[in-house]
């Protein structure tokens, strides 16, 4: 949202990290579609792309896997890996998302996505 939907601005991703570990968290995962890392397009703009690069190498950021099939690019349910890391390290998520879907996938994803939802807004550089 850092981008205003306008633009995917991975300082965003980069200001929401540094707020968790000016605060001692230390053990922070960002999961970003593997596509990000590609040249980007007029229709898909993206800035400050060395952000993601530098978070891979410091283990902070996974990219979940994609591909291309006949031309079109296929992505992998990315929801998943993210409320089941969290889930199974007794984490929090991130998200404005709601996973209403996964809520519904098991009982016990329902409970801890109700509990360790954490949403979250930008003004501006502030998050």
């Amino acid at each position: 949202s850092h981008g205003n939907k306008e633009v995917f601005s991975c300082r965003g991703i980069l200001l929401a990290v540094q707020w968790f570990w000016d605060r001692g968290h230390k053990d922070i995962t960002v999961f970003v579609p593997s596509w990000r890392k590609e040249q980007p397009r007029p229709d898909v703009l993206i800035t400050d792309q060395y952000i993601l690069r530098d978070l891979e190498k410091k283990k902070i950021l996974v990219f979940t896997p994609s591909r291309r099939v006949g031309g079109k690019r296929v992505v992998c349910y990315d929801d998943r890996f993210i409320v089941k890391l969290a889930h199974e390290s007794d984490g929090i998520v991130v998200s404005n998302d709601t996973y209403r879907d996964l809520q519904n996938e098991r009982p016990e994803w329902k409970k801890f996505i109700e509990e360790s939802l954490l949403m979250y807004s930008f003004v501006n550089d502030k998050y």
